[in-house]
């Protein structure tokens, strides 16, 4: 029996060593029938890489029991489906070579060139990387990967074979393994397969991560799949035929090709838009190929005239093409008995840049333009990610942004000096805001798009100018959380209001721990040092909390009672000797004439005590009222009016949660109240009514002029913002005196049957 490696007499196998060889060698048989592309030098080139690659894995055997040679050979067969040169192909042989058996570079400089020991050089940096869950880790390791790739983009490409293979033999692996495989494949290599233009590769990676994520999932949808495809035969058949007949008529030669849509598009169509398999209409599709390139428009009228198109579901990537230099015209039409049917249509060298992507550059190297065109498409792409790399030195603010540009579903916007963001579709001001700098976004109180004003959450498109308008006192809002997509501007915005909310929290319970101790006889807080040490132990282990910084944040944040950690506190430091001032107590508890309930000190509120204290918006109390404070389980301070029908409902349940608040002499803010003004309806009233509030000097916050249709006499109901009672006087004296005014009225709310 001749050996296909080189022609030498093998000894027939009658051992298990001798079936390995065979295999081998029967293996690398096969990779020889695909290299008709290459020359003999090459191929001989090819061979030495062989049996130096198989002498280096001598012994060493797969999971499944197969020689170790059977994966650098499987690798290299892919990268011949792609052409790859013959550099390539001997680095795919040899990938494992300096990893794991002991090969230096320098010795395959000498045997090989330096540009083949290069190859296998970052290959093997790559296989060194292992993407852990931690964050940082897995931006250190794709910024090294990324070095690698924009060195050499066969780098990549190899390993991307190198993946595909090893997916495909995961039966073998243990199944501890699958998850972490399986995810880092689909997160990371198969989006880097779609930005290159791999598709088919891009494709088959995904099925197989989902194969190995959800085994159950995966064989439901399988066999489902299996059974529409043979109850869907016949009209895939008269779809073909008909398609053939209508081109044939016109005289265009097309080449017409079943396409079927991947089991994990299927499942992730069905996941996201929470479908059942008999709800997705699109599975399947045809793809045709025509000679040039006006073609496919010749060809889209014609299918046109054949079935009818869905509205909206048109594309057109020639005129456009895709980042990754895709190009072919998508059209959905209603074909036979009612189905949606996608078809798209491509010249043949469309057609090997859309499955091949930068891979084309070597598979028509001459007369192709679109391979040109992907080649560079893939470079910029690369470059791009190098740019990134050079400007964010740290390695999860990289992360950040590379996975944006994974996911080619993003805007690219503008600073005013022209600077370019990547965010994602949906992206507000706010992410825009953070983006830039965590300072901005913290002060951001809105932004101007293409020169116009507009709010925070306004959605940004691709090409948009974007500018922050930022003022030093503005803080994060919580409401922001509600409409931000970046995982950077939640976690900053997240992190800020928790600490502010603790500082806030803290300062309040410091005061009222400090007026609860003065109502015990008291006069303020023991120091935290070590001669009260021992009283403030005592106090945390009866309360139960860690520190003394989150006792006091509790007793802000209304988790717990002031008074009665204020007379435990009294009864600890009784026992170090400090007696209790009897006239303090006096003043402290009785000198306002109201109920012990309520006597916890008084809180003085003059509007920057931030998010520990809440304005009830049931009463909107201003300055002026008379007011009440309840302390609400984990909200802190909620401020109500006292004739507030909730506060008093509030009352009769947890009256011990009340405690006694005033208005400082000079607040420090505006605080909204709600103003209900009756008009008679007609032409400008609105304006005019709103220049009698500006007039007065009060901002309006909301209009809310309800869902009625407007009647001859309508109400309108206006938040504005009011210094005290005083500065509501005047608001309502200047509406009254403006025409078309009925009434104006500050609005209460009713008590509830």
């Amino acid at each position: 029996m001749m050996s296909p490696v080189d022609g030498t007499l093998a000894p027939p196998p009658h051992d298990a060593a001798s079936a390995a060889a065979s295999a081998a060698a029967a293996s690398f048989a096969a990779l020889l029938g695909k290299l008709d592309y290459l020359g003999a030098h090459d191929i001989e080139s090819i061979r030495q890489a062989y049996r130096f690659a198989d002498e280096a894995h001598l012994g060493q055997l797969r999971k499944n029991g197969d020689p170790y040679i059977t994966h650098p050979i499987a690798v290299a067969a892919q990268c011949a489906e792609w052409k790859l040169d013959a550099q390539a192909l001997m680095a795919a042989l040899m990938h494992d070579a300096i990893e794991d058996c002991g090969v230096t570079k320098q010795e395959l400089v000498e045997r090989f060139g330096a540009p083949v020991a290069e190859l296998v050089d970052g290959l093997t940096k790559l296989e060194r990387l292992e993407f852990s869950s931690r964050e940082q880790n897995q931006a250190e390791s794709f910024r090294k990967m990324l070095l690698a790739m924009a060195k050499d983009v066969r780098v990549i490409l190899i390993k991307l074979a190198d993946r595909t293979h090893n997916m495909r033999t995961m039966g073998d692996m243990p199944r501890s393994k699958w998850q972490r495989i399986s995810t880092e494949t689909l997160e990371i290599y198969a989006p880097i397969a779609h930005r290159l233009g791999l598709n088919f590769t891009y494709r088959e990676l995904q099925d197989l991560s989902f194969r190995f994520l959800h085994p159950w999932r995966y064989e439901v949808l399988a066999k489902a799949l299996e059974r529409a495809r043979s109850r869907r035969k016949d009209l895939i058949a008269r779809v073909q035929r008909e398609l053939e007949d209508a081109f044939a008529a016109h005289g265009m030669p097309v080449r017409i090709l079943g396409r079927e849509k991947t089991l994990y598009s299927v499942y992730r169509k069905m996941d996201s838009k929470h479908l059942s398999f008999a709800q997705v209409t699109d599975i399947y599709g045809f793809r045709i190929v025509v000679p040039e390139l006006t073609d496919c428009y010749t060809g889209l009228g014609l299918l046109h005239q054949l079935y009818k198109p869905l509205p909206g579901k048109f594309r057109d990537y020639v005129a456009i093409p895709k980042l990754n230099g895709y190009q072919s015209l998508h059209t959905t039409l209603v074909g036979p008995f009612g189905t949606n049917i996608e078809f798209q249509l491509r010249t043949h060298s469309m057609d090997v840049v859309a499955e091949s992507g930068v891979a084309a550059h070597w598979l028509y190297k001459a007369n192709e333009p679109g391979s040109d065109t992907s080649q560079r498409l893939g470079t910029q792409w690369l470059q791009s990610l190098l740019d990134i790399q050079q400007e964010t030195h740290d390695a999860s603010e990289f992360w950040d942004h590379i996975k944006i540009d994974l996911f080619p579903d993003a805007v690219y916007v503008f600073t005013p000096k022209s600077k370019i963001l990547a965010l994602p579709r949906g992206a507000t001001l706010v992410d825009f805001a953070y983006a830039i700098h965590s300072d901005v976004g913290h002060h951001a109180v809105g932004g101007r798009i293409n020169g116009e004003q507009r709010p925070l959450r306004a959605e940004l498109s691709n090409g948009d100018v974007v500018e922050v308008i930022t003022d030093d006192k503005a803080e994060p809002n919580p409401a922001w959380l509600s409409f931000v997509k970046t995982g950077r501007a939640r976690s900053k915005i997240r992190h800020h209001l928790k600490a502010i909310a603790q500082e806030k929290s803290l300062e309040l319970g410091e005061r009222m721990l400090g007026q609860a101790l003065r109502s015990e006889g008291i006069a303020q807080l023991p120091a935290e040092d070590g001669e009260h040490a021992a009283v403030w132990d005592k106090l945390l282990r009866f309360t139960g909390s860690k520190n003394r910084a989150e006792l006091l944040s509790d007793i802000g944040m209304g988790r717990r009672i002031a008074s009665m950690v204020g007379k435990k506190l009294a009864v600890l430091l009784a026992e170090t000797g400090l007696k209790p001032d009897a006239v303090l107590i006096s003043r402290e508890r009785y000198d306002t004439g109201r109920e012990e309930t309520l006597s916890q000190g008084v809180v003085t509120l003059d509007g920057s005590e931030g998010m520990s204290v809440q304005y009830a918006p049931c009463c909107r109390p201003i300055p002026g009222d008379r007011i009440v404070g309840y302390l609400g389980r984990g909200e802190g301070l909620v401020v109500h009016a006292e004739d507030c029908p909730t506060a008093r409902r509030l009352r009769g349940r947890d009256a011990e949660r009340f405690i006694e608040v005033e208005w400082a002499d000079e607040p420090v803010r505006s605080f909204d109240t709600t103003v209900v003004v009756t008009v008679t309806n007609g032409k400008g009233v609105l304006a005019r009514v709103a220049s009698a509030i500006a007039t007065a000097e009060a901002d309006i916050t909301h209009v809310d002029m309800g869902e009625d249709p407007a009647q001859t006499a309508t109400d309108i109901r206006f938040s504005v913002a009011v210094r005290d009672r005083q500065h509501l006087a005047d608001v309502l004296r200047s509406l009254k005196r403006t025409p078309s005014v009925i009434k104006a009225q500050r609005y209460k709310a009713t008590p509830k049957p």
